[in-house]
């Protein structure tokens, strides 16, 4: 007869084992304490699992390495090893479709990130990349785990080079839920877009206290790198919410915008606005005095379906617009001069915004359509200072290297290096529309005027006079709406109220578009 030695308490068959470990796992879904809990809760911020629950359809999380605890010693660490170690992983649905997660969970460590901690990301990581499905991050943590000392360290960098091999691969989505300090802001960085939650969620490289002790300047979490900060000024942020719940709800409207990975079209859904909707409101929404201001936000509206379109930076470089639509059920991108801002010149940041916006257009094989409205390039000492040559060249690069379909429409000015960079026909535009409001030129006819006939102007009996027959005969000659039309610069110019319809069947015919760049590495963009 054998005799089982049993430690007390210990279960000896299968029953016993499947209820210690039902036991166990309640204990990681529960967390480090109840008391942890209502810390966060007091904070206005929601615990990671109720995050996720949030973000995913119900009830399809399938988590991963639930049990995980990390190994380090020292520093008190091996007496406090808790499950999960901080980080919650796994994969589930949104709207059916399968998206990969990891959430800091700051009721352990703070979310600070160890060796296991980061071994945990990587792996989800690593399973997003090879299962082609986006990846969302939901980040409230405190930077590296100080007492892991350098393995912290290496665990970031194994994150930013996964980033770095997912870029243009798969959706990713940094959700900033809390504080985001030193290297840890620099995956955000990395990844397609950034949503941010007012007074709860900062980001910055060197906190307050660093800030102060270094320049002397005082300043709070919030105004150093708070939502508003990095969704106004720095343009690190690509949305700002009051609330959680409002914020992960647009993560899930925006991943229903967005395919799967880079070998997919994005989704498409039935639309019950008519393709063929005129929109006569159009002929009196943009003014044909090209000085006169508009809201292009209306025209937009007018033209996608149901009016509906998701805007990407809106409070950063207004602009210009960078927006997710659909037309006739199709995503679409679209970037639009805005000339209720700054007239809708081109600037450092506009460039910057909008060509970061066709490059992810184009890597997630969403067309383009540009809608322009704009007279050049915005002039003054700090812009040239700050590099509004090599910035601008960034949108002409991301055009041109854009192999996805291209549609561009000039709705009114379209004036010198502005028009070339906005998509032209000369830069690989597959077609390009105009309204009989346009005026394409070097300039506007006054400049062009002075110029041109300057000495004219200057030996005249009546200067003004001269001045005011010189711009009428320069805008008859080079800038009527059909100059551009006549050298085949543009395809065709189109009533207005027919934008819609045009820019619909244009894009139904361009579906099938394929285009190859030459066999390259990869290319060397203006920086």
């Amino acid at each position: 007869m054998t005799v089982v030695d049993e430690t007390p308490g210990e279960p000896t068959d299968t029953r016993g084992r499947v209820a210690e470990l039902l036991a166990l796992r309640e204990q990681a879904r529960r967390g480090p304490s109840d008391r942890a809990t209502e810390a966060q809760h007091a904070k206005g911020k929601l615990t990671a699992r109720e995050r996720i629950e949030l973000l995913l359809d119900p009830d399809s999380f399938k988590e991963v390495e639930q049990l995980r605890r990390h190994r380090a010693t020292g520093f008190g660490l091996e007496e406090k090893k808790p499950y999960t170690d901080g980080v919650i992983t796994g994969w589930g649905t949104v709207e059916g479709r399968t998206v990969f997660v990891y959430a800091h969970d700051f009721r352990i460590f703070g979310g600070a990130l160890g060796e296991a901690h980061a071994t945990k990301i990587h792996k989800i990581m690593d399973m997003a990349i090879s299962a082609g499905a986006p990846l969302v991050s939901l980040n409230d943590g405190a930077g590296a785990r100080i007492q892991e000392g350098v393995s912290a360290l290496a665990g970031y960098g194994g994150i930013f080079q996964r980033n770095t091999r997912a870029s243009g691969v798969i959706p990713q989505i940094s959700v900033m839920l809390g504080p985001c300090a030193g290297g840890a802001a620099y995956s955000p960085a990395l990844t397609d877009f950034v949503f941010m939650v007012r007074e709860t969620s900062q980001m910055f490289i060197t906190g307050p206290d660093v800030v102060k002790a270094v320049t002397g300047e005082e300043i709070s979490q919030n105004g150093l790198g708070g939502a508003d900060v990095h969704a106004e000024t720095s343009g690190v942020a690509h949305f700002a919410y009051d609330d959680e719940e409002t914020c992960i709800a647009e993560v899930r409207y925006l991943i229903g915008m967005l395919p799967s990975n880079n070998r997919e079209n994005p989704p498409t859904v039935a639309s019950d606005d008519p393709a063929d909707r005129r929109g006569d409101v159009l002929l009196d929404l943009v003014p044909a005095d090209g000085n006169r201001p508009y809201d292009m936000h209306k025209v937009i509206e007018e033209l996608v379906d149901d009016g509906d379109y998701l805007e990407i930076h809106e409070r950063w470089a207004r602009n210009i617009i960078c927006a997710l639509a659909r037309l006739d059920g199709q995503v679409v991108g679209i970037v639009a001069n805005q000339p209720q801002s700054l007239a809708g010149v081109l600037d450092i940041e506009a460039s910057e915004k909008a060509a970061r916006f066709v490059q992810m257009c184009d890597a997630f094989n969403i067309p383009i359509v540009t809608l322009l409205d704009v007279p050049g390039f915005l002039p003054g000492v700090d812009q040239e200072h700050g590099g509004i040559i090599r910035h601008g060249a960034k949108l002409l690069y991301a055009y041109c290297n854009a192999t996805v379909p291209r549609i561009s429409l000039i709705l009114r000015k379209a004036y010198g290096g502005a028009y070339i960079v906005m998509d032209s026909q000369s830069i690989g535009a597959d077609l390009t529309y105009a309204w009989p409001t346009n005026e394409i030129a070097v300039m506007g006819a006054e400049g062009a005027a002075n110029v041109i006939f300057r000495r004219q102007i200057a030996d005249a009996e009546d200067p003004e006079a001269m001045r005011i027959r010189m711009v009428k005969e320069y805008k008859a000659e080079l800038m009527h709406p059909y100059y551009a039309a006549e050298r085949g610069l543009v395809d065709d110019v189109i009533d207005p109220a027919e934008t819609r319809e045009v820019l619909i069947a244009s894009l139904a015919m361009l579906r099938s578009k394929h285009a190859d760049l030459p066999s390259r590495k990869h290319g060397n963009p203006p920086q």
